[in-house]
């Protein structure tokens, strides 16, 4: 069971924030509101969002489930999100403008851990899984800590999210900008040079898996924020659950997402639901 003691509280029910600004990036969509009255959340938590207008399809409008959303960026009250509009909410949360009212539950889940003392961390992502390990990368370099970011992308356009994080190494599938590969390429080049590390990864399930088996193989701890699309958020629907390497099953929302690499099964994807934000 998760406890709660272990990650930054959400204050009950969801709030409206005004969006305060917002631009585009490459594919990607960044929106800022202020949330004077909301904790600041840790690297890793993510948020359930909508919009508090048009928030729905059809016909009759009826509503979309909310969107887990990884937190970018926040500070002095102000927090930010990065979306690409994937689906029909996304597409609608990609729309807000500045003025415009959006719907928060959060911060919820269990973020990153610090790495030991004098330890490096390598911060591996892939995609719009940038996001939260580049809040995590501007708390780590405030604290000291030596970091590496390795980011993966598809194509030129999408390794615009490179953006978001301090002198990343970037990998592309068609090998448009960067290395010709995959980001998990990059990793293990840095395990080769130095293995004393901590590795922070968050993308999507695939190159979650293979940084697992890196991981596992190699001795090296990894913790893995996965991308799964969650219901409610709060642990009530189990609708987000993985399978752990004891046989039992977590729920991303609340036992995660955060979660360390040994403590998933060799096939925790099997079964894991897709993203249909």
């Amino acid at each position: 069971m998760s406890n709660a003691v272990d990650r930054v509280q959400a204050p009950f029910g969801t709030r409206e924030l005004a969006i305060a600004a917002t631009e585009e990036v490459g594919p990607y969509r960044v929106f800022s509101c202020m949330d004077p009255g909301g904790p600041a959340p840790s690297a890793g938590q993510f948020y359930m969002l909508s919009s508090v207008a048009r928030w729905g399809g059809g016909s009759d409008e009826r509503p979309y489930l909310p969107r887990a959303i990884s937190v970018l960026a926040a500070g002095d009250g102000q927090l930010s999100f990065v979306v690409e509009a994937v689906g029909p909410g996304t597409e609608r949360l990609a729309e807000l403008a500045e003025g415009d009212w959006l719907r928060v539950l959060g911060p919820l889940g269990k973020g990153f851990t610090a790495p030991p003392s004098g330890a490096r961390a390598l911060l591996c992502g892939g995609g719009i899984g940038v996001a939260p390990l580049a809040i995590l990368q501007q708390e780590l370099l405030a604290s000291g800590c030596d970091v590496a970011a390795l980011l993966g992308f598809r194509d030129r356009g999408h390794a615009a999210g490179a953006e978001f994080l301090e002198g990343a190494q970037v990998a592309t599938d068609d090998g448009s900008v960067g290395h010709s590969g995959l980001v998990t390429e990059l990793l293990l080049a840095e395990l080769d040079r130095d293995a004393a590390a901590v590795i922070y990864s968050c993308g999507p399930p695939q190159m979650l898996d293979a940084v697992r088996a890196i991981s596992v193989a190699s001795g090296v701890p990894a913790q893995l924020a996965l991308e799964a699309p969650m219901a409610c958020g709060y642990g009530a629907c189990y609708g987000c659950v993985v399978k752990s390497a004891d046989g039992s099953y977590r729920r991303s929302c609340v036992d995660g997402p955060v979660i360390n690499a040994d403590e998933l099964a060799a096939d925790w994807l099997e079964g894991t639901p897709k993203d249909g934000h």
